[in-house]
């Protein structure tokens, strides 16, 4: 059984109701987790968080927290999944944001820097990722969506 089979069956078993903000990866870790039956007694929502005025609109991100770091940075991703919790009431929240590239990286936010955020039990957890730089966009989005899963099976003691 993958990680993502043995998460989705625990977080069903248990009932603990959870949503996603995405931003790089533009709606790939909905879209794994409502590929499976069952999955509508506890997925809430799912945002597609692509544009500044999409994460200030839709997730009440500070427009301060934007200008002072950047979308693709630790502040940002935290904001979204902890305001995505209180908006949701979901147990679980979880978001990306990054550089997917092939386009769009500076020397201080390279293509593949990714930061995923994860809400759970009032906490939030921020991990940073660095994917290569010869890998392809959808190499990188699919990397980040299966370290949400890595990293959210870490937060529920290693499943």
């Amino acid at each position: 059984m993958t990680v993502e089979s043995k998460i989705i069956k625990y977080l069903l078993n248990e009932n603990i109701t959870l949503s996603t903000a995405e931003s790089c990866t533009g709606g790939l870790l909905a879209a794994k987790f409502t590929s499976k039956p069952g999955i509508s007694k506890i997925f809430k929502s799912g945002f597609i968080t692509y544009s500044n005025d999409s994460k200030i609109k839709h997730l009440k991100i500070s427009p301060n927290t934007l200008k002072r770091y950047g979308a693709v940075s630790r502040q940002v991703c935290a904001q979204m999944c902890f305001q995505l919790h209180k908006i949701t009431k979901s147990q679980l929240t979880f978001s990306t944001t990054g550089v997917a590239g092939p386009d769009g990286g500076t020397k201080l936010k390279p293509v593949g820097l990714v930061f995923i955020g994860v809400y759970f039990k009032k906490k939030i957890y921020v991990e940073q990722l660095k994917f290569g730089p010869r890998l392809s966009r959808a190499q990188i989005q699919k990397g980040t969506v299966k370290e949400c899963f890595q990293m959210v099976s870490e937060i529920l003691n290693g499943l």
